[in-house]
């Protein structure tokens, strides 16, 4: 895993030479309680973006970053990246995420590798969490 080990100011420098993205960074992810709690707002796919990255973070998730590749590609909105260090803590990010999201009457399309708990793909349509 090492071998892939790139900090995050490396691949936001990356992102932003290449494509001219700005991705939206962890200092954006200040604790709000209302948003973790589930409720009946309607969300964005911003705030639906931002709300997964709270999560991870809850769950202890490292290197956590969302890109708005809004002007990129009509497949999704935005990415949400993380990383846990081991099975466990990947299937409790991904199973976390999927419960709130629930609670938001949020449902994904599709979820994969998370049986296997090496790396785990949810995709919710207009975002996609790796």
């Amino acid at each position: 895993m090492q071998d892939f080990a790139i900090t995050v100011g490396a691949v936001c420098q990356r992102l932003n030479h290449l494509f001219r993205m700005t991705p939206i960074l962890v200092e954006m992810l200040t604790p709000s309680s209302d948003k973790l709690s589930g409720g009946t707002e309607t969300l964005d796919s911003k705030e639906i973006a931002i709300l997964c990255a709270r999560i991870a973070d809850a769950k202890k998730a490292e290197d956590i970053l969302i890109l708005d590749v809004r002007r990129l590609t009509f497949i999704t909105d935005f990415f949400v990246i993380c990383n846990g260090s081991n099975k466990r803590q990947l299937q409790s990010i991904a199973s976390e995420i999927e419960l709130k999201l629930h609670s938001h009457g949020i449902h994904g399309v599709g979820i994969e590798g998370y049986s296997d708990g090496r790396w785990i793909l949810m995709d919710y349509g207009d975002v996609v969490i790796h």
